[in-house]
């Protein structure tokens, strides 16, 4: 005890007792008092600018005169060595102390207003003096019992962040696979463009060298029969002009042959041949104005339909009736599914129409092949030999296994229907804003009908027919093979 008690009062020397903190630069004034050097030169300036008392020790209040302090080179290197003691660690100690920065003290008690840790000489200075301080081990638990309460509301925010992370991730893919997928479409629906395209290069070059041949070789004809007028002219020409160079016996030889000749001979002018291009060589970079090249004139089968449907007297509208027809029975008629077939049959070749669907609630749409069962349910899977697509329920949807749901920008009032047999397409698409909806990919080998199914009336809500649209003037040509 009588060893701790004498560090404590050599320590205590070492301290200045005005900041509190370890001897700077420290000086001795008249009374033996040792301060730091700036502190007691703040001391004496603050005095002298009050001046109503005399000039006194901080500690002890004994007078002293302003600038009548020494440096205490003794103390200061005594001081030093307390600071480098303080610094080094007990030999055989593992436990590693928390000393006050400032005072080399070890940090036993914690300020509640400056949330900081603080050592004993801290406590008593001016920066803490009002302060609320307890012992750090109980502010310790104190605020441990705080974090530990602060765990479970972060915890369930991981929770929460962790899930709509999770959740965002899943979009992410989605969005990707759906842009993989868009960008699949687009270069697929380029690539049969481009493929039309070039076809439709080839059939306008082959008509133009066509028209170029046939143009040039009446050309010719004209050229040769005006050549031999101009022959015979000269020829006659010369004649008249040697015999006018004749005696008069010579002259009048023949004479009356010789202008009957020339009064005989007229100018015979060529046929007119129009040197202007035929206008059928136009050519347009959009899907369905091409498409438009392969676009036939598509009824419906009467024999097909199914007894409740009813078609207009040109086959082009169909509807759903309100009672079943009395009609045979026979064996390419739908029994029990409610839909009707195109009457066409195409085995290959590529071709197009459009329907108009309007504001209708349900519908479905596409081909099948000739040899489909027309007696009991159909299923309109490409796995039963249907390639379609529906609206039904208010979702658009292609009818694979499963079903594919189609995403609609703008409701289509009309959809096209492009089939590229050889290929093994049949595409579909939104008339109104020119997008494909989706294209099925198969292998065919009989042939395919079109496909019409106008839906229940759903209590006149869907009693609008399914309309296949007409023909336009300039659609059609060479390009369909079908025709």
């Amino acid at each position: 005890m009588a060893s701790e008690a004498t560090a404590a009062e050599v320590q205590d020397e070492a301290i200045c007792t005005i900041c509190l903190g370890y001897l700077t630069e420290p000086v001795t004034i008249a009374c033996g008092h040792n301060f730091c050097r700036a502190c007691i030169t703040q001391h004496c300036e603050e005095w002298e600018k009050g001046r109503r008392t005399d000039l006194t020790c901080p500690q002890c209040r004994a007078q002293f005169q302003k600038g009548e302090f020494k440096h205490n080179t003794q103390l200061n290197n005594i001081v030093q060595k307390i600071k480098q003691l303080r610094r080094k660690p007990v030999k055989g100690t593992e436990q590693k102390e928390d000393l006050c920065e400032r005072h080399k003290e070890r940090l036993k008690l914690f300020c509640e207003e400056d949330g900081e840790a603080i050592c004993l000489v801290c406590e008593k200075s001016r920066a803490h003096k009002s302060h609320t301080v307890v012992p750090i081990e109980e502010a310790a638990q104190d605020y441990k019992v705080k974090l530990q309460g602060a765990l479970g509301p972060l915890r369930k925010e991981l929770e929460q962040t962790l899930a709509l992370t999770s959740k965002e991730e899943k979009k992410t893919t989605v969005w990707q696979r759906k842009v993989k997928n868009k960008r699949e479409t687009i270069a697929g629906e380029f690539n049969k463009l481009h493929k039309l395209l070039r076809e439709e290069e080839q059939l306008l070059l082959q008509r133009l060298e066509e028209e170029e041949r046939e143009t040039l070789q009446r050309l010719q004809e004209n050229v040769t029969k005006l050549s031999r007028q101009s022959s015979s002219l000269q020829q006659l020409i010369t004649e008249i002009e040697e015999k006018c160079q004749q005696t008069a016996a010579e002259l009048l030889k023949d004479v009356k042959s010789t202008l009957t000749r020339s009064q005989s001979i007229k100018l015979q002018e060529p046929k007119a041949i129009s040197t202007v291009l035929k206008n059928v060589y136009k050519i347009s970079l959009d899907m369905k104005d091409t498409l438009k090249r392969f676009w036939g004139d598509i009824s419906l089968g009467h024999d097909t339909a199914h007894p409740k449907l009813v078609l207009s007297e040109d086959r082009k509208h169909v509807r759903c009736g309100d009672t079943r027809q009395d009609l045979p029975d026979n064996p390419e008629r739908f029994d029990r599914s409610v839909c009707v077939l195109g009457a066409e049959g195409f085995p290959g070749g590529r071709h197009y129409w459009e329907v108009e669907v309007g504001d209708k609630t349900e519908w479905a749409l596409g081909v099948c092949r000739e040899s489909v069962s027309r007696k009991g349910k159909v299923k309109l899977t490409p796995g039963n030999d249907y390639w379609a697509v529906r609206l039904k329920e208010g979702k658009y949807e292609a009818c694979t296994s499963p079903l594919t749901l189609l995403p609609m920008s703008v409701r289509p009032s009309q959809v096209g229907i492009f089939l590229d047999y050889e290929a093994g397409e049949v595409s579909f698409y939104n008339v109104n804003d020119r997008s494909q909806l989706f294209t099925f990919t198969d292998t065919f080998s009989e042939k395919l009908h079109p496909y019409f199914y106008p839906g229940p009336n759903a209590g006149g809500k869907n009693a609008a027919p399914l309309i296949i649209c007409p023909v336009p003037a300039q659609a059609g040509g060479n390009l369909c093979p079908w025709q």
